[in-house]
């Protein structure tokens, strides 16, 4: 029999969801000099303005206010904003710190950490290899933080502030977008409420000039599109492809960091680099091998 291929359809939208995620770093490093937080807080309300237009559009109005006619759901999508808002933020602030490699290192070892998660609050069994796998990305951490000196602290937050995200969402029966749209529209008001304290004791960035305006009003849309473009792979694709394709995230944002930007990659790097790609290669092989 003949092996069944991938979705061509479905690669393509994969390939871009994942390649604007690792060359996002570029559409941030546009507003470097503006404070992460600000920058979060105008791509949380700019994420609203896009989402809420394509569920206009949709005609899906009446399921999101039937969401936000359930206290519990919404209170749980509200602690999932918060924590999303917090890994943008995070990113956003390694990215204008030239600290890109941690940010690829983050969501390189992201899947692993899915894995921990999985076992401790899902009670899913951790395999030989799987634990093989997490315990080569601790090590690669451990490895980091005596090699160096540094704890890679940006990187596990990214991790671990992802991965906690996907636990909730995937407790929580809904929709992505219609759950994006509710997540957005519960956290704007206090994105609004920031910008209107920082306009108090600075000039506000949006009107600063044109260029940068168009780039703050335009987060929304970057931030929303590569999660459709995703969605549509998601429906298209087996599991196993879409985890073979992930890695292209963090692999374009290392190298964006190392080529383009000319941050450091030491043998320390190296080796911690190394030890967590061959425990994804574990991980991988075990959970994909037929």
């Amino acid at each position: 029999m003949p092996m069944n291929r991938p979705n061509s359809t479905g690669v393509v939208y994969a390939l871009l969801a994942y390649g604007a995620w690792g060359l996002l770093p570029v559409y941030w490093k546009q507003l470097q000099g503006i404070s992460a937080i600000e920058i979060l807080c105008h791509r949380i309300i700019w994420s609203l303005v896009f989402l809420g237009g394509l569920v206009v559009w949709r005609r899906q109005w009446g399921e999101v206010r039937s969401l936000l006619a359930q206290p519990k759901l919404v209170a749980t999508l509200l602690v999932s904003a918060i924590i999303l808002s917090f890994n943008w933020g995070m990113f956003i602030y390694a990215i204008n710190s030239n600290q890109v490699v941690q940010s690829g290192l983050g969501y390189y070892i992201n899947p692993l950490v899915n894995v921990l998660i999985g076992c401790v609050f899902l009670r899913e069994p951790l395999t030989r290899w799987q634990g093989l796998a997490v315990a080569l990305a601790a090590l690669g951490v451990a490895n980091f933080v005596v090699s160096l000196g540094i704890v890679p602290w940006i990187s596990l937050a990214l991790a671990f502030s992802f991965a906690s995200y996907a636990l909730l969402r995937k407790l929580t029966p809904v929709p992505p977008l219609l759950g994006l749209v509710v997540e957005a529209a519960l956290i704007t008001p206090i994105a609004l409420g920031i910008l209107l304290y920082f306009a108090q004791s600075q000039p506000p960035a949006l009107g600063s000039s044109v260029p940068i305006t168009l780039w703050l009003m335009g987060a929304g849309a970057v931030t929303a599109i590569p999660l459709l473009w995703f969605n549509r792979a998601a429906k298209q694709l087996p599991f196993s492809t879409l985890g073979f394709l992930q890695y292209i995230g963090p692999s374009l944002q290392l190298g964006l960091g190392v080529l383009v930007y000319g941050e450091p990659f030491t043998a320390a790097h190296g080796v911690t680099f190394g030890l967590i790609w061959l425990g994804l290669a574990i991980y991988s092989y075990s959970t994909y091998r037929p």
